[in-house]
């Protein structure tokens, strides 16, 4: 009983139920409210000082990306179109470079090639001039090779024919002999030749 007493003595020592709260603990929770305000940025009278607030941090952070982050940036872009700048300058130097060296090595294979054809016509002129003398030293050669061997002919053809007459000779006389029984004198076969 003596627990009875002191539960219902102090209500407000009873923790209710979820949902339901004790009458004096609702009592007393809407007084702390009204006492605190509600929620600080829709209390009207603390508007001022977060007004305060939001400007000194909006300002610090102004001058802060104003005075460093900025700067730091504006340089680095800068810094970066400096570069951008100085490559594309330096490509457009290259460039050019590499034109005059293409036109110099242009000029070089076509003088070149020039010298080249010269020097192939030379060669063709020359090995054409070292035939044609060739050929003429083999044509003398050759002529005169013909020649000595038409004269050997002719003169076997005279020996041949020089022996031919000295066979007909002697054949004639032994046909005339054979023939008529009796010798032919010399005079008779030189009669029968022409």
């Amino acid at each position: 009983m003596a627990t009875e007493s002191h539960e219902a003595a102090s209500p407000e020592a009873i923790p209710g139920a979820p949902g339901q709260e004790p009458a004096g603990a609702a009592a007393s929770g809407t007084a702390t409210e009204h006492a605190s305000g509600g929620l600080p940025q829709f209390d009207f009278a603390q508007w001022p000082g977060q007004i305060a607030w939001f400007l000194i941090v909006f300002f610090a952070m102004l001058a802060f990306i104003r005075l460093f982050a900025a700067p730091k940036i504006g340089g680095t872009i800068d810094a970066r179109e400096a570069q951008i700048a100085g490559d594309i300058a330096e490509a457009r130097r290259l460039k050019s470079e590499a034109d005059e060296t293409a036109k110099a090595a242009a000029a070089e294979l076509a003088q070149t090639r020039a010298a080249s054809a010269k020097l192939a016509q030379e060669a063709s002129a020359k090995a054409q001039a070292e035939v044609a003398a060739r050929l003429a030293e083999e044509e003398a050669k050759l002529a005169e090779t013909t020649g000595k061997a038409e004269a050997a002919i002719a003169a076997a053809r005279a020996k041949a024919m020089t022996a031919v007459e000295g066979i007909a000779s002697e054949t004639a006389k032994l046909i005339v002999e054979k023939l008529t029984g009796k010798a032919a004198s010399p005079a008779e076969v030189a009669a029968s030749r022409g």
